[in-house]
């Protein structure tokens, strides 16, 4: 119940920053995807399963205040969770480049995916301008955040662990 309520929290705060203090903070009107990060973390730290629901509610808050459709990011998100829980036998906490990577990974393949779907199907053809514009600024950027809110998460999915651990055993 704890991880559940931590990663509610988690979730609901980088929701909130992304859309708020990250807006402010936008170069060129692009901002970090924050979703993308969380997301990806808890994929690669706890598995393919927390790391598609954590992605398919994320996707969905997205869904319900910026979505056209209903139903899309929530499924672009979850499948980045999937996807990326399939590295969890991988994953090394010490280790910085696998989670760069995957989540780099996801970021982009979450923009070719909207851009996909919400433009080229739509008749707008120009994905030079798109990559250049909106798909590398947002990679660099949310590299960037990624560093610092990566050790945070980490830092919080250690803790639950810990104490997920110490309460098993007092039933062993």
């Amino acid at each position: 119940m704890r991880r559940k309520f931590t990663v509610f929290l988690i979730i609901t705060i980088c929701f909130i920053l992304q859309c708020t203090l990250f807006q402010a903070l936008a170069f060129a009107s692009i901002s970090p995807n924050l979703l993308i990060v969380v997301t990806s973390s808890f994929g690669f730290m706890r598995g393919r399963k927390e790391g598609m629901w954590i992605g398919f509610f994320s996707g969905l808050l997205l869904d319900l205040f910026f979505g056209s459709v209903i139903g899309f990011y929530a499924l672009v998100y979850a499948y980045l969770g999937y996807v990326n829980g399939f590295f969890r036998k991988r994953f090394f906490p010490d280790d910085i480049k696998l989670p760069l990577i995957l989540i780099s990974a996801s970021d982009l393949s979450y923009n070719m995916l909207v851009y996909l779907f919400l433009f080229f199907l739509r008749g707008r053809f120009r994905f030079g301008y798109y990559f250049l514009h909106i798909m590398l600024p947002e990679l660099v950027y949310t590299i960037l955040v990624t560093i610092v809110l990566y050790f945070m998460i980490l830092r919080i999915n250690q803790k639950l662990e810990y104490i997920e651990k110490r309460s098993a055993s007092k039933f062993v």
